[in-house]
């Protein structure tokens, strides 16, 4: 059954149901290159629960399909509008609900932007820690849509290790309030975290309860420039052997590093093809000498040049660099990015697997890498509008997903499945385990309307 604008404003206050197709076009689709989407027939811009509920609820009882969005900044096509389909914008439910110093808590609405909760944390002298490059735009119900990591979760954990407590309206339309407020607590299933990380299709999240931490010690930043990737992964490889927990590490190629600087001119091209860059914010002395012993297994794998950042500016300048990297190279056509993660000490395998099948194809293959935990992010650039080279792109990245599970590793370490990782993910879960997905999702989502057609294949 079929819906309208019109039925929906019904439901709902003023001013919260878009039917302008003019509009509509806007919340179609998130930032994942070639994913495919449709025009909703409405966007919802609920401001509370109960808008939420009623929608859902509504949608249920038509078998109309809803599909949930935050910034619409995730790469694997998870928000992407499906035909018929009413889009949950959560734009408007962005309030930060309350902060609790004593309980280093936080309680949110889903569309607040990662940056400003870690913002009015460390005004109180508290830290977020997920911190995904996409921190200044995305939100934080689409963290825990796709269990977002960052650059310090090699130490820190990932969105999932940072929720306490859940509400969120199921498929029927329920509202149901999950976790706990508690330190611990050994009541049920752990359904909070059932949901983080289950991409819009068990249920629709209104508000979430976040573990804080307090302020970070000062930071000691590593900088090693490498003259190829095997290099820079054996690097990765020691200091991983050498039971150092940096709080970030990080790998940017040159083609990655070129791109900034033909956008931003900074220079991080002078010194070497592949740039690793390194925290370490161990509580006083012991800082400075994990740093040192990151240092020293930069330079034991062949760093062409490495230091100590003395600098505070400068540091902050590099790791902004970093962040640069995915718009800089969207400047230069459509970028096809993987999100694949592998075992810690299989890096180098994976960085060299790499560059083999970019040989093979004939293709330039950008590295960026999460490396301290493993999660590699090779990107390819396609001119715009272009179907056969995006076609080409797909089938590369298709390998090198395969390249990752033979591995051990994951076909997502952070973005999520959506559209684009369904067959890798089949694959590394088998059908077994994938049926226990499904049924799952039978049980949250009984009528199938909650972001059909992601994370599973048909």
């Amino acid at each position: 059954m079929t819906t309208t604008s019109s039925d929906l404003a019904q439901l709902l206050p003023a001013g919260r149901v878009i039917g302008d197709p003019a509009r509509l076009a806007s919340f179609a689709h998130d930032e994942a290159a070639g994913a495919s989407y449709a025009l909703p027939t409405a966007v919802v811009q609920p401001r509370d629960t109960a808008d939420v509920a009623a929608v859902v609820a509504y949608c249920a009882e038509r078998g109309v399909p809803v599909v949930a969005r935050g910034a619409g900044t995730g790469l694997s096509g998870g928000a992407n509008a499906t035909d018929g389909c009413v889009v949950v914008s959560f734009a408007a439910m962005n309030r930060i609900v309350h902060i609790d110093p004593d309980e280093r808590l936080a309680v949110v609405q889903p569309g607040v932007v990662n940056d400003d909760l870690r913002a009015a944390c460390a005004a109180k002298g508290l830290w977020y820690p997920p911190d995904p490059a996409s921190a200044p735009w995305s939100t934080i119900g689409g963290n825990v849509a796709t269990n977002a990591g960052g650059l310090c979760c090699v130490k820190y954990g990932v969105t999932r290790d940072y929720v306490l407590g859940l509400e969120a309206v199921t498929g029927r339309g329920e509202v149901v309030r999950l976790g706990r407020r508690t330190a611990k607590s050994s009541a049920g299933f752990e359904l909070a975290g059932l949901l983080v990380g289950s991409e819009g299709t068990l249920g629709l999240v209104t508000e979430v309860t976040l573990r804080l931490r307090g302020e970070r010690a000062q930071e000691h930043t590593v900088v090693g420039y490498f003259d190829d990737l095997p290099s820079a992964g054996r690097a990765v490889a020691q200091v991983v052997a050498c039971g150092v927990v940096p709080s970030a590490l990080e790998l940017v190629d040159r083609y990655c590093l070129q791109a900034v600087d033909a956008w931003k001119n900074m220079g991080l091209t002078d010194s070497g093809n592949v740039l690793l860059l390194a925290r370490c914010d161990a509580p006083g002395a012991a800082g400075a000498e994990e740093a040192g012993t990151v240092l020293a297994c930069f330079e034991a794998a062949g760093a062409t040049w490495a230091a100590r950042s003395g600098d505070p500016t400068e540091s902050e300048a590099l790791f902004a660099a970093r962040r640069l990297v995915y718009p800089a190279l969207d400047r230069l056509g459509m970028v096809l990015s993987e999100d694949i993660c592998v075992p810690r000490s299989l890096v180098p395998d994976m960085l060299a697997r790499l560059e083999r099948t970019a040989r093979r194809h004939g293709v330039r293959i950008a590295g960026l890498a999460h490396a301290g935990d493993g999660n590699l992010h090779p990107m390819l650039v396609v001119p715009r509008g272009d179907e056969r080279e995006l076609a080409k792109g797909r089938e590369v990245f298709e390998e090198v997903v395969d390249q990752a599970i033979a591995l051990g590793g994951t076909v997502t370490g952070e973005h999520g499945v959506g559209l684009l990782k369904r067959r890798g993910l089949a694959k590394e879960f088998g059908p077994a385990v994938m049926d226990l997905h499904r049924g799952i999702k039978d049980v949250w989502d009984p009528a199938g309307i909650l972001n059909p057609g992601k994370i599973f294949t048909a």
